[in-house]
């Protein structure tokens, strides 16, 4: 960069919002200079395609190295950029990218690799199809600040090992992460102009990879930015992915374990400071163990301590992110206790908490259902905990949400549980355990409803990488294919005949089918027609 172009250049700052300290500076991207980065990334991009599965997959070993040897650092980064704990960010962050330069290294060829599709039908005996996944070409994504890191990381991956260039862009509170990401990129050595990371605001970003004609964008997001979104990609019919949040639930049946199941709560709730997608936010609790649910998990509650952590291992809970995500979290609480809700449990605060955006772990109890926690998502640190009758009512209010992410079941009858998770309205339930299955590179991620559209991870999310092609060929050469011209009557009784051959009314009239049909059939396909 030039001396004029850093005068003219914005920059961004990252802030710890634990802690209120600047942790880096970053030049916003000249998104004038968009047309350039597109032009770079197809040339790479048609460099890359070209490499072979197993010649990609060793550039990506090379980014796990870098991630493996430097976990410290790259805790610490996301910790100080986003607030979570540097155990959090260590579990839930780094190892995840690790575990997916592994898995999508060593899985990207058996399910993008060209396959045999069988014939549907003996009348096109002759024909043969064979299926490709083409790379998409370019394509841009759009990260959250809840995981700065492991989201963006996972779809990167997945769009190399798929043979794409990619074009990031990190969520304006964590522009640090995205630094970090850069040099994780560095280390894998990739062609040049193939990956790019866009500083800069969010919907100006989009515009400019629609305008410049990305091939297809993966949002991680709210559902009206997600709205938006694809509203804006219509206008040129440009694919998208898009995964919007979760207002989950979690159903706990009387036969549950529940020192596991206030365990998995207290985790699943409040990691993150509850800012998780896949967290769980509402709980039905069945009767019969309700009391007894909620006096552990308040125990436990109680227990939690939330601080800084970028500097502290003894502490459970950082802080929120940004200030609006507290002023929400807040107005849900507000909400909540004016429609009668009860604090039953808060974690305790350890060091100075004064400058962050800390909001102490919550149990609520006497919840209803028109409260905002309990039909929107809340993003935060609030576990909502309501008594129902039966597993019935579980799984009715369970499924009475606009929103449908992920869900839990707990019960000791994994039987039980495999039957109840089918008939819940989520794109994941899991079984006496609750928001983990986005680390498993092997499983698919995304949900239905206002949740979002797509799937990313998993031989699921490769296939969002590319686009399926089908090629058709002809096993043995014929001249034409018998509903080819010239028609004439027995151009349409040799059809008429086929029909019946495969669909016949009986062992009878499928001989006689056949026995008219194949002297027509091989006069059609391997004769001359005649023009003279």
């Amino acid at each position: 960069m030039t001396a004029q172009e850093k005068l003219d250049s914005k920059t961004v700052l990252d802030t710890n919002p634990a802690t209120g300290t600047a942790v880096a500076e970053l030049n916003e991207t000249d998104l004038a200079k968009l047309p350039e980065i597109m032009a770079k990334a197809r040339e790479a991009q048609a460099i890359w395609a070209a490499k072979s599965f197993k010649e990609r997959a060793r550039h990506i070993t090379m980014m796990r190295s870098y991630i493996v040897d430097r976990a410290d650092d790259l805790a610490r980064t996301v910790s100080e950029s986003n607030g979570k704990t540097l155990t959090d960010a260590l579990a839930t962050e780094v190892l995840p990218c690790a575990l997916a330069c592994k898995w999508y290294a060593n899985n990207a060829e058996k399910y993008l690799k060209e396959k045999n599709r069988p014939g549907g039908s003996i009348l096109f005996f002759n024909k043969k199809t064979h299926m490709l996944r083409v790379p998409l070409g370019v394509v841009g994504i759009i990260s959250p600040w809840n995981y700065p890191l492991s989201i963006p990381f996972g779809e990167i991956v997945m769009g190399l090992m798929a043979g794409n260039a990619v074009l990031l862009k990190v969520a304006a509170a964590t522009p640090a992460v995205g630094r970090a990401i850069e040099q994780i990129i560095a280390a894998g050595e990739l062609p040049e102009g193939l990956f790019h990371h866009i500083v800069g605001s969010g919907s100006k970003v989009a515009t400019g990879y629609f305008e410049n004609g990305v091939d297809k964008l993966f949002f991680t997001g709210s559902v009206p930015a997600g709205k938006t979104l694809m509203a804006q990609a219509a206008e040129t019919l440009t694919p998208v992915s898009l995964e919007l949040g979760g207002n989950d639930p979690m159903l706990v049946l009387e036969d549950a374990d529940l020192e596991r199941a206030t365990n998995g709560a207290a985790w699943a709730g409040y990691q993150n400071a509850g800012q998780s997608c896949g967290g769980v936010e509402r709980v039905y609790v069945v009767d019969a163990v309700y009391d007894q649910f909620v006096d552990l998990l308040a125990k436990k509650t109680r227990q939690l301590r939330h601080g800084v952590g970028c500097n502290d291992f003894n502490v459970d809970i950082g802080s929120l992110t940004t200030a609006g995500q507290l002023r929400t979290v807040q107005q849900h609480l507000e909400d909540a206790l004016a429609k009668g809700a009860r604090i039953e449990a808060q974690s305790r605060p350890v060091g100075n908490v004064e400058n962050g955006f800390f909001h102490p772990a919550t149990l609520l109890t006497n919840v209803t259902d028109d409260m905002l926690t309990m039909c929107d998502e809340t993003f935060g640190p609030l576990i909502a905990v309501q008594r129902v009758a039966n597993e019935e009512d579980a799984i009715r209010k369970a499924n009475e949400s606009k929103l449908a992410l992920t869900s839990s079941v707990w019960t000791k009858n994994n039987k039980r549980g495999r039957a109840i998770a089918a008939r819940l309205q989520s794109g994941v339930t899991t079984i006496n355990d609750h928001l983990y299955s986005h680390g498993l590179s092997e499983t698919p991620w995304g949900g239905w409803k206002e949740s979002g559209i797509g799937r990313t991870h998993g031989p699921e999310g490769l296939e969002e990488m590319t686009q399926a092609k089908a090629v058709n060929w002809d096993i043995l050469p014929s001249k034409r294919n018998i509903f080819w011209y010239p028609f004439d009557e027995a151009t349409y009784n040799g059809i008429k005949n086929a029909l019946h051959f495969v669909f016949p009314k009986g062992l009878g009239q499928m001989l006689s089918a056949s026995l008219k049909l194949t002297p027509f059939l091989v006069k059609k396909m391997f004769t001359k027609w005649k023009t003279d």
